[in-house]
């Protein structure tokens, strides 16, 4: 089993920057495959970005290329994402995600094992 808490969301204006953190417990860090989802009101879980065990390889969402980086710490067992330029519509529920796996279709939320309870990003115009 894998605890995954995140923290960093807040609400802020547009053009503005957050970063998020995600911390995992209770199963090797440098195993896993880490992403993150956002699930707007009214609206379906969407990819956000991913990044692989090693830290060498991700993917991003069409939407947030260029505006959101994903990076991971192994001395803390973390994973970040670091939004800049957020937009009213990056408003949503932020969730880490931790997959045991090399996930082939890591867009899918299906692909993860463990979910962390979500950060609330507000970004107002």
């Amino acid at each position: 089993q894998a605890q995954l808490v995140e923290s960093g969301g807040g609400l802020v204006q547009a053009g503005g920057s957050l970063r998020l953190s995600c911390t995992a417990s209770g199963r090797t860090f440098d195993t896993l495959a880490m992403a993150w989802f956002r699930q707007a009101p009214g609206r379906e879980r969407e990819f956000v970005a991913m990044i692989n065990w090693s830290g060498r390889n991700a993917h991003y969402a069409d939407s947030v290329k260029g505006r959101f980086t994903i990076s991971r710490d192994s001395a803390l067992n973390t994973v970040y994402l670091e939004m800049i330029d957020l937009k009213p519509e990056d408003t949503a529920a932020y969730y880490c995600a931790a997959g045991i796996y090399s996930p082939v279709d890591y867009y899918t939320a299906t692909e993860y094992n463990y979910w962390g309870q979500g950060t609330q990003v507000t970004v107002s115009s």
